[in-house]
């Protein structure tokens, strides 16, 4: 189930002062898609976390740690 994921990834992308068109291109993700991500529309695919944590400069794990697993 995921929790903070969005939040998490905006907070990334603003402290680093990108744009959503910025972090799009150096991700290579569609803005719209970036956006729904944000907003908590989609969960982005593990590929597309690794994508974006490249563009970021931070571990996947710093994107990851808003994800819970439910057992």
């Amino acid at each position: 189930m995921q929790k903070d994921l969005h939040a998490q990834l905006k907070f990334l992308r603003e402290e680093r002062r990108l744009s959503l068109d910025e972090l799009a291109l150096k991700a290579r993700v569609g803005v719209a898609r970036l956006q729904s991500y944000e907003s908590g529309e989609e969960v982005p695919s593990v590929q597309t976390i690794l994508k974006l944590s490249n563009a970021l400069e931070v571990p996947a794990s710093n994107l990851l740690d808003g994800l819970e697993t439910v057992e």
